[in-house]
């Protein structure tokens, strides 16, 4: 009976656990494991022998064995909303036990491919994919390579097995307009994120809405394409500020294009919100320290990020999910950039 006993617990060796006592990579145990053959004969006889020490024994079929690693994908890492995805998928994985592996595709296929590569060779438990296009060749790889999968703010409407998390953008965008309009703001413009984001149309859908609502015209001249980045906000808040009948308030689809309007206000001599209020999208950390510290909507970015790999480790371990559509609240924060309409 004690034998028996003894077995189990030796059954529930990881291979990270494994891989710290060989003083080798995750990766590395995961390739011995799976048999392939990129590995130093040393060390892949150290792998081997602390297996056969521990009881450890390989799993066949398409349920394969743990690698409990994490892989986080984004277009691009050149923004602080990617942070707070991060920061949110790390906190799950460390306690978790798990790895995290960030890559960056910048929207090329060379760079999916290699990173398709790479994810083969490391033996994965499961992908997050952010504000991606899910393209089928990827989704029919990693469904291959039994790869879990979960999408946050996914570009396109995702296929109905791929669980995603999302905010309510749509009530987000609605919340910011009415705010504006309940100072009495009746030209409000607006800068919007990329049209191939659902996220961004939910933003300028819940703006159109407001404003109807209210009872006010939606004017197409105060709509000013952007992309999330500092630079448009300051191109889409000059444009604005440069028309004959210049709006009195902005709500910019991210804090980052918010802050590009602070400076286009700044340099045209005006002041925010004296002159312009202004509203931001994602509550970003430094939306409160900016001069004003700035209204925005809150994206709960880093509860999106543990919801992701929490969602990814439950379906690594062969469970279910509860919904494969899940949208976080977003909630309006008030703060020194908007000012009642004079």
């Amino acid at each position: 009976m004690r034998r028996q006993v003894v077995a189990a617990d030796e059954q529930r060796i990881t291979i990270t656990a494994i891989a710290r006592e060989a003083g080798v990579s995750v990766p590395t145990v995961s390739r011995v494991v799976n048999g392939r053959a990129d590995v130093a004969p040393e060390t892949r006889q150290r792998v081997e022998d602390l297996l056969r020490r521990h009881g450890y024994r390989r799993r066949t079929g398409r349920t394969r064995d743990r690698a409990d690693l994490i892989d986080l994908v984004f277009n691009d890492l050149d923004s602080p909303w990617a942070v707070e995805i991060i920061r949110g998928v790390e906190d799950v994985a460390h306690t978790s036990g798990a790895g995290t592996v960030v890559s960056a595709i910048h929207r090329r296929t060379s760079s999916t491919r290699q990173w398709l590569q790479n994810l083969r060779a490391r033996a994965s438990d499961g992908v997050i994919l952010v504000t991606s296009v899910l393209d089928p060749p990827v989704q029919a790889e990693l469904r291959r390579l039994d790869v879990h999968l979960v999408v946050i703010d996914p570009a396109g409407v995702p296929s109905f097995d791929v669980p995603t998390i999302g905010a309510t953008n749509w009530a987000g965008g609605l919340a910011a307009t009415e705010h504006l309009i309940s100072l009495g703001h009746r030209r409000i413009g607006f800068v919007a994120g990329p049209r191939r984001l659902l996220c961004s149309r939910a933003r300028l859908d819940g703006y159109r809405a407001g404003l109807e609502a209210a009872g006010i015209e939606v004017d197409d001249a105060l709509i000013q394409p952007g992309d999330f980045y500092h630079e448009s906000g300051f191109t889409g808040g000059t444009a604005l500020l440069e028309l004959p009948d210049p709006p009195t308030a902005v709500f910019a689809a991210s804090d980052q294009m918010a802050f590009g309007v602070y400076e286009a206000v700044r340099r045209k001599g005006l002041r925010v919100p004296d002159d312009i209020s202004v509203v931001g999208f994602d509550d970003l950390p430094e939306a409160r320290w900016a001069s004003p510290p700035l209204t925005t909507v809150r994206q709960p970015l880093a509860e999106m990020g543990m919801l992701a790999a929490r969602t990814v480790l439950r379906l690594a371990r062969g469970e279910d999910v509860e919904s494969p559509r899940v949208e976080l609240a977003t909630e309006l924060v008030v703060r020194d950039s908007t000012t009642q309409a004079t």
